[in-house]
């Protein structure tokens, strides 16, 4: 319970963050749990189109917000930087499923 109050704490685009890896990371187990399923590879793209589209309008507004706010820029930047790290897990997980 006391995670679940930790989590309601963190901004919003540090919960789309948590949440994008949360279902990245469920869509890659469920790969080897039913390997060869091209309905789960389907949905795996359509999940990294939209996570894409998402994540990229939140870290756009991060930026605008990191260019007008001077005082802000650290917090800024760090949850900029919490974002863009689901990009090389993403790959990784491109990495491995397609090998």
């Amino acid at each position: 319970m006391e995670t679940i109050r930790n989590l309601k704490n963190l901004s919003f685009t540090t919960q789309m963050a948590l949440l994008s890896f949360a279902i990245g990371s469920i869509l890659f187990g469920l790969y080897f749990v039913i390997p060869k399923n091209v309905d789960l590879l389907i949905l795996g793209f359509f999940y990294l189109i939209s996570a894409v589209f998402l994540n990229g309008i939140a870290f756009l507004n991060l930026f605008i917000q990191f260019l007008t706010n001077p005082f802000e820029r650290e917090e800024l930047a760090i949850k900029m930087l919490i974002l863009l790290s689901n990009i090389p897990i993403a790959f990784l997980y491109y990495l491995i499923i397609m090998n």
